[in-house]
């Protein structure tokens, strides 16, 4: 402990990693397996950002979601995105109504399914590009505008989206740019075998089981609080730095793989997003100061869509995850990193 150290923020950091505890026991009364799933989208919530969740059909993405916001005790709302879905059915709208007393009419906002806690963005690449707009506008801003007055979205807020990989006839899939507004870019992968063997045993015998409540929306602020003030070392804060640094192509810091395979790196966002998530993680283990090994656990969602290979990637068959592998590979984490002069 240092001396900048609250011994309150310490036993604070206890009580979250008992909470996270209790919280994956409550989720396992319905989800099977899923672990690094749950870790991720409790990073991406703690750290006050959202995310993005991509699997085929049938991963419990929708499940997972709504468990966790009855563990969190928590409201709740699912939008399910369509292509004929206009910004005002997911902000609200005005209507006009007549006041009872004075027989005025009078402009009176009907609030939508956003102003909830936790918002579940069901397959939102099958909405027009307006809609998505709206969308990561309330998530940026936290507020929505409509007649011109500012509306602000309760807090906590965050936004867990879907999309399905299959079927992109038809779809609209996010920009680069707005991608980088998620914190996280979690991948939901095919359950194990006994895993699998669990769900079908459980769900056709009418096994599931009932979620409690763990946290409450106070609780969480605290928490994401508490992660701004977990102190980050100029080591670990100097290795997110140079992954992100060394991502970019053209640049003296890029690798030979970079510039032979990476059309654009992560920008500033990366590193933020790095040392953000790795002090969220931390705390979720009931540590007060963040690793290396933290930065490397999340540093795939974390830069998965922030960084585009090139043609010559595709062609030879490189996914963003191995030129994540390759970054982690090539940039030390126990080198010695310090700031750089102006």
């Amino acid at each position: 402990m240092t001396d900048q150290t609250s011994p309150d923020d310490v036993a604070a950091v206890q009580r979250c990693e008992q909470a996270y505890n209790r919280l994956r026991d409550e989720l396992a009364k319905v989800i099977v397996g899923q672990n690094d799933v749950i870790e991720q989208v409790l990073v991406a919530i703690f750290a006050r950002g959202h995310a993005l969740l991509e699997g085929v059909p049938g991963l419990a993405k929708t499940l997972l979601v709504s468990s966790l916001a009855e563990a969190l005790h928590l409201s709740f709302k699912r939008i399910q995105f369509t292509p004929d879905l206009m910004p005002s059915d997911i902000t609200g709208t005005e209507v006009i109504q007549e006041n009872l007393q004075t027989r005025a009419r009078e402009y009176k906002f009907l609030p939508g399914p956003l102003f909830a806690n936790m918002i579940l963005a069901d397959e939102i690449s099958r909405t027009p590009p307006k809609t998505q707009a709206a969308m990561l506008e309330a998530m940026q801003e936290r507020q929505i505008s409509a007649g011109g007055t500012m509306h602000k979205l309760p807090a906590p807020f965050f936004v867990l989206a879907t999309q399905n990989p299959l079927e992109q006839e038809g779809t609209y899939p996010l920009p680069e740019a707005q991608l980088d507004r998620f914190l996280l870019y979690i991948k939901v992968d095919y359950p194990g075998p006994a895993e699998e063997w669990e769900i079908a045993r459980r769900v056709t015998t009418g096994q599931l089981g009932r979620i409690g409540a763990v946290m409450s929306g106070e609780d969480i602020m605290q928490i994401q609080q508490l992660v701004t003030r977990v102190p980050v070392s100029d080591q670990v804060l100097g290795y997110a730095w140079a992954l992100v640094r060394s991502s970019r192509p053209g640049t003296s810091e890029a690798k030979d793989f970079v510039n032979r395979w990476v059309a654009w790196g992560a920008g500033p966002r990366g590193v933020l997003t790095l040392v953000t998530a790795a002090k969220a993680r931390a705390i979720l283990y009931g540590r007060y100061h963040a690793t290396a090994g933290d930065v490397q656990a999340v540093a795939k969602p974390a830069l998965r869509h922030r960084i585009a290979g090139n043609y010559a990637a595709q062609a030879a068959g490189v996914s963003s995850e191995q030129l994540i592998e390759m970054l982690m590979d090539a940039v030390p984490a126990d080198a010695k990193y310090e700031k750089p002069a102006a």
